[in-house]
């Protein structure tokens, strides 16, 4: 078979989110008018137009599509969302359609590895605590020193990531600078040798979390994720240990997690994700100081759409020519 052609192609863009930042900007759909200006390429800033738009159009660029939507697109071949997660296109009509999917894996990995790197400075110098002290225009020497999260040194110390894709490699490279030891969970047991030091399959995180000072989750979200970490692994971890989680709430039981960080039964908890999301004023996590909240916030960067249009621009070439795409989803893993 023939690969298809751009004069052939209808593309529609459609990345509408409350969020302004992944709202898609014109630029995006304007580059590749440039690329290919014989391509029929739809921008749609709202969802309001896009189930009659779905109807002939060969690919689509976005965030998501609901059932209802998917079922009128015909001629849809190609998916490709602007997320690196992919959960919500994880239902079985979309399973099963045959529809190629792609995501944007590796191009948030430089802000977030940078956005963890620093929630773990922040916890094992107790930042939170020296702003909460700032609020109160209090010098807290002594009592920063003698409070629960004592300033402590991170160079020896073990980070675990659960979850070793781009954006775990991108913390590990920053991580190794601060003399840290790097071990990682995968699916598989096997990690890239030059970053990490131990490698564990996700069959034995239990036995990881004890020696970890810090656990770090970027694993996808999928059902054998779904409360990877409850109140057991939380009971295994070091009293003094600290949970980073930038990947989906719903890898943590949240109750379990409050009730830890209620008892102090670990160091503290460093979060970019919750779930619900937005966490509601009342959530007793707004309340524990030995929780650092940042408002899902680990992604953001000015340079996000550059680099999703010079991924979707990679793969529109790749596409064009028949040949493998980048970044293509595994629909029977859901990552």
């Amino acid at each position: 078979m023939n690969p298809p052609r751009p004069a052939d192609t209808k593309l529609v863009i459609s990345s509408y989110h409350r969020f302004t930042l992944w709202r898609s900007p014109p630029e995006m759909a304007a580059a590749v008018r440039h690329r290919w200006p014989e391509m029929r390429v739809l921008d749609l800033p709202h969802y309001d137009r896009i189930t009659p738009e779905l109807r002939d159009a060969d690919i689509f660029v976005g965030l998501l599509l609901r059932p209802e939507q998917l079922s009128q697109a015909v001629r849809l071949k190609w998916v490709h969302t602007t997320s690196a997660g992919v959960g919500q296109l994880m239902y079985p009509e979309f399973r099963s359609s045959g529809i190629i999917l792609t995501n944007a894996s590796g191009v948030h990995a430089s802000a977030m590895a940078e956005h963890i790197t620093g929630m773990i400075v922040a916890m094992a110098r107790d930042f939170p605590g020296a702003m909460r002290f700032q609020a109160q225009k209090k010098w807290a020497q002594q009592e920063i020193w003698d409070g629960p999260a004592r300033p402590r040194e991170l160079s020896g110390a073990v980070a675990l990531l659960v979850g070793f894709g781009a954006v775990g490699r991108a913390v590990a490279e920053r991580l190794r600078g601060l003399g840290m030891h790097i071990w990682a969970v995968t699916r598989s047991g096997k990690a890239d040798t030059a970053l990490a030091e131990r490698a564990f399959p996700a069959a034995e995180l239990n036995a990881a979390l004890p020696s970890a000072d810090y656990v770090i989750l970027a694993a996808p979200e999928t059902p054998e994720t779904h409360h990877l970490i409850g109140a057991e692994q939380l009971a295994a971890m070091k009293r003094s240990a600290i949970l980073v989680n930038v990947a989906r709430g719903s890898l943590v039981d949240q109750p379990a997690l409050v009730t830890a960080l209620e008892k102090r039964a670990i160091g503290g908890a460093a979060l970019d994700v919750a779930s619900p999301e937005p966490l509601p004023p009342e959530h007793p996590l707004w309340s524990l100081e030995n929780a650092f909240i940042t408002p899902h916030t680990s992604g953001i960067s000015e340079r996000i759409w550059q680099r999703e249009a010079e991924l979707l621009i990679d793969n529109l070439e790749r596409w064009f020519r028949g040949e493998p795409l980048r970044n293509q989803v595994d629909l029977a893993r859901g990552y």
